[in-house]
């Protein structure tokens, strides 16, 4: 199937509450136009470099989400125009992008990132961590971020009642974090989880943002 038929195809599984980020990493400008002119809006990019070289060459009506680990130093280069930040997971990467997000007047969204998966990762908050930082006078003092959610990336496993089991954690963290510091924020509404290979899980288990590349575009082709 095409692009654009397997675009139409997960739109029309995805319930109307749920929002899909197509992601775009290691996919051609060519492709993501394609992407683009069935309708897309919202794409999804792992590293800095890739987001701001296609950020440039593609239309500028294009919403985009940096899903993966974001470096300190890197993040001048997206303050300007970066929709939403799915990984953000130290108070550290918050206070530079709050000065950043100063530097060009705005204000940038973002997502905690969890650890919720069984595998080894080097990024993501434990539930404590993110409490830590919530409660802190250095967050408290921020004026140009606003958390909008949570995000985690569950197991990559056979297993479903491992992957249900890491999503059921992940809305938990959300709701918790919800009632604690959020709970007169509207804006705090995102529970970006779900992949290709797990996101009609993740939908039915309270997803309310899904990350979709393989599914939409085939299997990445990894320089060799």
């Amino acid at each position: 199937m095409s692009i654009a038929d397997n675009i139409h195809q997960i739109r029309q599984e995805l319930p109307a509450k749920v929002s899909l980020v197509v992601v775009t990493k290691m996919q051609t400008v060519a492709d993501i136009q394609q992407a683009y002119d069935s309708g897309i809006r919202v794409f999804g990019e792992n590293k800095v470099q890739e987001l701001t070289t296609k950020q440039q060459q593609l239309p500028a009506d294009i919403e985009w989400h940096l899903l993966g680990h974001l470096q300190t130093n890197k993040v001048r280069y997206v303050a300007p125009f970066v929709a939403l930040i799915h990984s953000v997971d130290s108070l550290r990467l918050l206070q530079e992008l709050d000065k950043e997000a100063q530097k060009v007047g705005r204000v940038i969204d973002c997502l905690l990132e969890f650890y919720i998966a069984q595998e080894e990762s080097k990024f993501g908050l434990a539930y404590d961590e993110a409490l830590g930082i919530l409660e802190s006078k250095e967050y408290e003092a921020l004026r140009h971020v606003r958390i909008c959610g949570v995000m985690g990336m569950a197991s990559f496993v056979e297993d479903e009642r491992i992957i249900r089991k890491e999503f059921k954690n992940l809305v938990g963290y959300f709701h918790d974090l919800q009632q604690k510091f959020f709970a007169q924020a509207p804006s705090f509404n995102i529970i970006s989880m779900g992949m290709s290979g797990d996101y009609p899980l993740a939908v039915e288990e309270g997803s309310t943002m899904v990350r979709i590349g393989s599914a939409i575009f085939g299997a990445r082709q990894y320089p060799t």
